[in-house]
């Protein structure tokens, strides 16, 4: 009875393991727990679940009103280590989660959101990055054209390279001799700001060194905008950065897109870390980095200047499109000609004329992005009206052919590089003056048709018309500053587009009216005898001073002037101060002083 007794004590004041569920005495179970704990940690399973007799139990999905029911509530002890048993699943119950969670994020990173929780899941150990990029690609490449209706990313977004092979255009700055092209080979990337019209491929080459440097693990790529992100947000991104630089000792690449919409107190952040390499900037603008970039970050930067895409480079950029949607191409020779054919039976065939290719090249005026999506939209619009036509309700697929009208009516006119605040809108202006100036009316028509059809403000044109009619016609032609006055007047009384004749009234007018900078030259001389001028200015001469007061008359004020009107003949008086006479600034330069 005594060791029965005795044996039911020790039995009470045993202690339940809240991993194995092995009973211990309250002396041993620490030590206990502290080996149990490392060996499930180590290689990621319960140390003796092996033992458990009991089948494995998936845990149910959870209702909106269920509660989830958890087969180690009943088991003793589990009251008071239940964050161990929630914690702890079962072989089975952790591979039904480890296979939600890899097909949710699998999910997720179609749509374009972080990578590497997939690889992470991945089952397969060869299965990196390259093969998720190489699945990607292969995805693009096997997308037919009528699936473009149900695409959400525009088709420049969606065939944006990912290598320098497929970036068309540029060949004189990253092209295969060029120094930016060896550095970028060589993972040594610079700080950049990269300059160039919209669509030229200033985000592009960004994405394709993001996608170099991590394929090579030499770089962590950030993206950025502008238009979006704070001081303190950029701050906390510098802080990532030396974080990663010293306990990881990789850099940090960081890409500002539109980097002159901050202002010069925020571009000022970039400095000391760009100085000292804690990390790489790289900064795309459509701006001259000269008027909108700090200095100081200017001189830690090397600008690349991208040009217009050329329209060879968008008849590349065209090609790899339609190859890349199964696009017949009409008129084309084919190596291939049964990979163009190729359709589920379901899906109509499309093609598309050479010529509705030749001219979205020519309208797009070097806009990749305007290019690839005008093709979109001219795609999309056939395939839509073939679809709601009778003919295909009857089930059998129709041939779709885009054609050169089709295109025009989706561009509507040829999109024009104008910004009524920015670069072009500077150029545009100084070659109509130019132009003028060189009286080629041909020419300064075609400024003038540039900026109007453009979007200028008529009224600027006019202000400046009326300056170049004193700047540079002048005396030659008093009458040239009547007209362009009138000009001005009429734009504003009834505005665009009936005024643009009245502005090429007056361009012509002024580029063929005889030219004459005496009265430009004269006022500039006087301004520099004014600045050049050491000392206090001369006095005006008491004669010519107005004396309306008794006390001004006693002073000496208008003393000896001649009034012209009462003497028949030229009056001999002198005009100029003292030290001026005689001077003549028609003829004279500030080097005669």
């Amino acid at each position: 009875m005594a060791q029965a007794d005795e044996m039911s004590s020790s039995a009470a004041d045993s202690v339940q393991c809240p991993v194995c569920f092995k009973d211990f005495t309250p002396t041993t179970i620490n030590k206990h727990l502290d080996v149990c704990l490392l060996e499930g940690a180590a290689d990621n399973t319960p140390s003796t679940m092996a033992d458990n007799s009991e089948p494995p139990l998936k845990r149910p999905r959870v209702s909106a009103g269920a509660a989830p029911a958890s087969p180690a509530v009943n088991k003793p002890g589990a009251g008071s280590f239940s964050l161990f048993h929630t914690s702890k699943l079962k072989p089975s119950q952790q591979s039904d989660r480890t296979g939600l969670f890899t097909s949710k994020q699998s999910a997720v990173n179609n749509k374009g959101l972080k990578r590497g929780a997939v690889d992470e899941a991945d089952s397969e150990p060869a299965a990196g990055t390259e093969a998720v990029r190489s699945q990607t690609s292969v995805s693009v490449k096997a997308t037919p054209a009528p699936s473009l209706l149900t695409l959400n990313k525009p088709l420049a977004e969606i065939l944006r390279p990912n290598t320098l092979d497929q970036y068309f255009g540029q060949s004189q700055v990253v092209g295969e001799q060029t120094l930016i092209r060896s550095l970028l080979d060589s993972q040594e990337i610079p700080s950049l700001i990269l300059w160039g019209p919209p669509g030229c491929g200033k985000t592009t080459l960004a994405h394709i060194i993001a996608s170099t440097s991590k394929k090579n693990g030499t770089a962590r790529f950030v993206t950025l905008s502008a238009t979006s992100t704070s001081t303190s947000e950029v701050r906390e991104v510098i802080k990532q950065a030396q974080n990663e630089l010293r306990l990881c000792k990789r850099k940090t690449i960081m890409f500002i897109d539109e980097i002159h919409r901050f202002n010069k107190s925020q571009q000022d952040t970039f400095l000391p870390h760009v100085e000292c390499g804690t990390v790489t900037l790289i900064g795309a603008t459509t701006e001259n980095p000269s008027f909108q970039v700090n200095a100081a970050l200017l001189s830690r930067c090397r600008v690349l200047v991208l040009e217009r895409l050329s329209v060879e480079a968008m008849g590349s950029i065209l090609d790899r499109a339609v190859a890349t949607l199964s696009i017949r191409v009409l008129g084309r020779d084919l190596s291939n000609p049964e990979d163009q054919d190729k359709t589920d039976g379901h899906e109509p065939k499309i093609s598309i004329e050479q010529k509705a290719l030749d001219t979205i090249a020519y309208l797009c005026d070097g806009d990749a992005r305007t290019g690839l999506n005008s093709l979109q939209l001219a795609v999309q619009a056939q395939v839509s009206f073939n679809r709601s036509s009778p003919s295909s309700q009857s089930g059998s697929p129709q041939e779709i052919v885009v054609t050169e009208e089709h295109v025009k009516e989706g561009l509507q006119r040829s999109h024009i590089l104008y910004d009524k605040a920015g670069e072009e809108h500077y150029n545009c202006i100084s070659a109509l003056h130019k132009s003028l100036r060189g009286s080629q009316e041909n020419a300064s028509l075609y400024w003038l048709g540039r900026m109007l059809e453009g979007g200028e403000d008529p009224l600027y044109v006019a202000r400046r018309l009326v300056r170049f009619a004193s700047e540079d016609v002048g005396m030659a032609d008093p009458s040239a500053l009547p007209q362009a006055v009138s000009t001005f007047q009429a734009c504003h009384f009834i505005g665009m587009p009936e005024c643009e004749v009245i502005l090429a009234q007056c361009v012509v007018y002024l580029a063929r009216a005889p030219k004459s900078v005496e009265i430009y030259k004269a006022y500039s001389n006087v301004k520099a005898c004014l600045r050049n001028h050491k000392g206090p200015l001369p006095s005006v001469p008491l004669h010519l001073r107005n004396a309306p007061t008794r006390l001004m008359k006693t002073l000496g004020y208008a003393k000896g002037y001649k009034y012209n009107p009462a003497f028949s003949d030229p009056v001999e008086q002198e005009y100029l101060p003292e030290g001026l006479q005689g001077i003549d600034f028609f003829t004279w330069t500030p080097s005669d002083s």
